[in-house]
């Protein structure tokens, strides 16, 4: 079984575990958090996260950053080696969720459910306003006569 690191500027990966927790109360093993201040330096954090592997025992770890490019997913691709342990950047609440669920599979298959996660989480939601449209029900049907008072 895999295990969980998210690494994202504080206190994003704090508050996703906390949200990972909420709705899987058991996760707890599997998942740990690194919050990275604003002033960190990457040297650091990559120790943390080479602390966090090693504390996984030999397991797989996978570990979710937040944003490509950023300290905290260039601080996990210095500490991850792409075998035993791999990194997925963007993470967010479909994509962790989804990761939690099949912590059992195989390290690359977990990486192809986090990014299903996490793609198929995002959508285009909102109901767009009507403007200068009649309302539903008007008809403009001439033999429908209203009457009005």
């Amino acid at each position: 079984m895999a295990r969980l690191l998210i690494v994202a500027h504080a206190p994003l990966a704090s508050s996703l575990q906390a949200v990972a927790r909420h709705v899987y109360p058991d996760c707890g093993a599997q998942l740990a958090a690194i919050d990275v201040a604003p002033n960190a330096r990457v040297d650091d954090v990559v120790d943390g996260i080479r602390q966090a592997l090693a504390a996984a025992a030999g397991q797989e770890m996978l570990i979710l950053a937040d944003v490509f490019g950023a300290t905290p997913c260039n601080a996990a691709l210095a500490a991850a080696d792409g075998v035993r342990s791999r990194v997925v950047a963007g993470v967010n609440v479909p994509m962790l969720w989804r990761t939690l669920c099949y912590c059992e599979l195989p390290l690359g298959e977990l990486v192809d459910r986090a990014l299903a996660g996490a793609s198929q989480g995002v959508m285009h939601v909102a109901v767009p306003r009507r403007q200068n449209q009649p309302e539903p029900g008007a008809s403009h049907d001439p033999t429908q006569h209203h009457h009005h008072q």
